[in-house]
C-alpha cells in the first residue's frame, strides 16, 4: 500500500467516525458577525492553523479549497463570497464530500444567509486540479502538503500556480520541523498521513513554492504544533514540529529573487527626517517599516548605525516594502 493510499484510509475512516484532533490541534474558531458554524464542523476540522484572512478575501473572489475536511473553511469562505458556485471544494476522499454535503444542510439552518450551492463539491486530486487555467482568486489547502513527498509536492505546488489568476494568492497551513528525522519516521506512512513525519524545514517549504515561481511570500504565523517523543515514537532525541500559516502570491519573479516576508522591519533613526536609499525603499524617522529578507540583507550591507534591524517574527501582517 502506498503513502498516498494510507493517506486516503486515515481521511475515509476521519469522516465516517469524526475524530476530534485526528492529526491536527484544536484551533480557536473564527468568530464572524452572523456566522455560526456547527459543531460536527468544528469537530472534523483537520487543520493546523487557519487559511481565512479577511484581507484575502475582498471583492468576491473565486476561491478554491483542497482537502475540504468537514467543510468548516468551505463556510467561512462562503461567508464572504455569497455566490453560487464562488466557492470550490476538492477532495479525493468520497466520504469526506459526502459528509460536508451533509454538514452544509446543518450549516443552512444555523445561517440564513448562507446556501449549500455557494459551495461546489468535487472529486479531485491536489496533483492534477480539476480546474481551469488562471481561474482562481485565492487557492488554500490546510494541513495537506505537509504529507506529500518531494516529487508529490512539486506537483501539486505547481497545479496551485496554474489554476490561479496573477497576483492570486495561495493560502496555507502546514506543519514544519527544524531538526532532521531518521528514516523510520520519515518512512511510517501512517505518521505521515497524520500530519507529523512529512514536515519540512521553513526554507524547504518555502523554496518549494518560489520553485514552482510565486514572487512573493507571506509567513504570517508560526505556532507551536506537537512533540515526537522517544517513549511514543522511533526517536532518540525530542523532536519539536511547529505550524506555519504562509501566503504564496502568484506575483512576477523579481529579477533578484523573490521577496520573502518573515516578519522582519528596519527602523531609521538618524539625524534627518528620513532615509531614501535611492531604491525604492524610504524609511520615515522611528516609524517600523516591514520589510522582504532581500531587502534586510540590502540594507544591512549598508553598514549604516542609524538603521535597526528586528529579527524574522515570523508573523506578517502587510504592508511591507515590496
Amino acid at each position: 500500500m502506498s503513502y498516498l493510499e494510507t493517506t486516503h484510509n486515515v481521511y475515509k475512516e476521519a469522516a465516517l467516525s469524526p475524530d476530534v484532533g485526528l492529526c491536527c490541534t484544536t484551533n480557536p474558531i473564527w468568530e464572524l458577525p452572523g456566522l455560526k458554524i456547527p459543531r460536527i464542523m468544528q469537530e472534523m476540522n483537520y487543520g493546523c492553523g487557519s487559511t481565512v484572512h479577511a484581507r484575502d478575501l475582498t471583492n468576491n473572489p473565486k476561491m478554491l479549497y483542497v482537502g475540504v475536511g468537514g467543510g468548516m473553511e468551505l463556510l467561512q469562505f462562503a461567508y464572504f463570497n455569497r455566490q453560487k458556485g464562488g466557492v470550490i471544494g476538492l477532495d479525493v476522499v468520497d466520504e469526506m464530500l459526502e459528509a460536508s454535503r451533509k454538514n452544509f444542510v446543518e450549516a443552512e439552518a444555523m445561517n440564513p444567509w448562507f446556501k449549500s450551492d455557494f459551495v461546489t463539491l468535487r472529486k479531485g486530486d491536489a496533483m492534477n486540479l480539476p480546474v481551469e487555467d488562471n481561474s482562481i482568486d485565492v487557492a488554500a489547502q490546510n494541513c495537506l502538503f505537509n504529507i506529500f513527498k518531494s516529487d508529490d509536492l512539486k506537483k501539486a505546488i505547481s497545479e496551485m500556480y496554474r489554476v490561479l489568476k496573477p497576483h492570486g494568492r495561495l493560502v496555507m497551513s502546514d506543519p514544519t520541523c527544524e531538526q532532521p528525522m531518521n528514516d523510520q519516521l520519515r518512512n511510517d506512512d501512517r505518521l505521515r498521513a497524520l500530519c507529523l513525519s512529512g514536515s519540512l524545514p521553513i526554507a524547504a517549504y518555502v523554496k518549494a513554492l518560489t520553485d514552482a515561481g510565486f514572487g512573493t511570500i507571506e509567513i504570517r504565523a508560526r505556532k507551536p504544533y506537537r512533540i515526537l517523543d522517544p517513549k511514543n515514537y522511533p526517536t532518540d532525541e525530542l523532536i519539536y514540529i511547529e505550524s506555519i500559516e504562509v501566503a504564496a502570491i502568484k506575483d512576477p519573479m523579481p529579477e533578484d529573487g523573490p521577496c520573502i516576508f518573515t516578519g522582519k522591519a528596519a527602523i531609521y533613526y538618524g539625524e534627518e527626517d528620513f532615509f531614501d536609499d535611492r531604491a525604492g525603499h524610504t524609511l520615515l524617522k522611528n516609524q517600523p517599516l516591514a520589510i522582504c529578507d532581500k531587502t534586510a540583507k540590502v540594507l544591512t550591507a549598508l553598514g549604516r548605525n542609524d538603521i535597526f534591524f528586528s529579527p524574522s517574527t515570523f508573523h506578517y501582517d502587510g504592508g511591507g516594502c515590496c
